[in-house]
């Protein structure tokens, strides 16, 4: 590997971008409802994110559940992708299937070509919809046809460190793609991580907020099922801080040249 692994954190708001970026991350994954796999953040969001932390990669997702959209979602997240860019993002994670399972190769380059009008030099990330493909190896190796350059994935497995074979293969399958581990990454999973074959790793270091309300409560929708659960999560930077602390011992240790 000829660049140092970076570590990237997963964030809902720009005071987690901020708590990322004090606390080591080399860049950011902005995105909005963390509990659903994470969604689309607002344009504000982005903006507010690029001035408070490091480098802004922006999760593009217009709805949660499955990765198989139609003409007008995959127009909208078009538009989306266009306006995180014009908000000073670096990159996007975008995504889309057919119904059976393969790669929505038509979808993935009209996201591509709106990031490429935009900003010939923003990355996008193929985020983990690959990890629902028939073959997410095969899923992989097509990416560099689609300008596709980087790819979050646990391997296909519940967790990346479940997945390590499959990132291993991935790496073998794309040399020129980042193969970004993620997938329930704990800090002493990283360096694991690294010995197969991934590029960077992601993780969330998130935690529950302690909820402020004074007054009663009600459940307002599905997710809320009790008043100490119907919460948000924000950025833990002890995790943060030992993700960085596990990723420099282990690149170290393997003697990775500088990025």
């Amino acid at each position: 590997m000829s660049t140092r692994p970076s570590l990237e954190i997963a964030v809902v708001s720009p005071a987690g971008a901020r708590t990322a970026r004090e606390n080591g991350a080399d860049r950011v994954e902005l995105c909005t409802g963390l509990e659903l796999g994470g969604l689309t953040p607002s344009t504000a969001a982005v903006e507010a994110a690029v001035e408070s932390g490091p480098p802004v990669h922006v999760l593009v997702r217009c709805r949660p559940g499955d990765f198989v959209y139609d003409r007008e979602e995959v127009a909208l997240m078009a538009a989306e992708v266009r306006a995180a860019l014009r908000a000073g993002a670096r990159g996007v994670v975008v995504g889309a299937l057919t119904p059976d399972g393969a790669l929505d190769t038509n979808a993935l380059a009209t996201l591509a070509g709106a990031a490429r009008g935009t900003d010939p030099a923003a990355q996008v990330t193929l985020h983990r919809a690959v990890d629902q493909a028939s073959d997410p190896v095969a899923a992989v190796a097509a990416l560099p046809g689609l300008g596709i350059t980087r790819v979050l994935t646990s391997g296909g497995a519940p967790t990346a460190i479940e997945g390590s074979a499959a990132l291993t293969a991935m790496a073998a399958a794309a040399p020129g793609v980042d193969v970004a581990a993620g997938g329930g990454v704990r800090p002493g999973d990283i360096a694991g991580l690294l010995a197969a074959g991934a590029g960077s790793v992601h993780l969330s270091a998130k935690t529950r907020a302690t909820p402020r309300r004074a007054a009663g409560w009600v459940p307002l929708g599905a997710g809320g099922t009790s008043a100490e659960d119907d919460t948000h999560f924000v950025t833990d930077g002890t995790v943060v801080a030992a993700a960085r602390r596990a990723l420099d011992a282990a690149v170290d240790g393997a003697g990775h040249a500088p990025g």
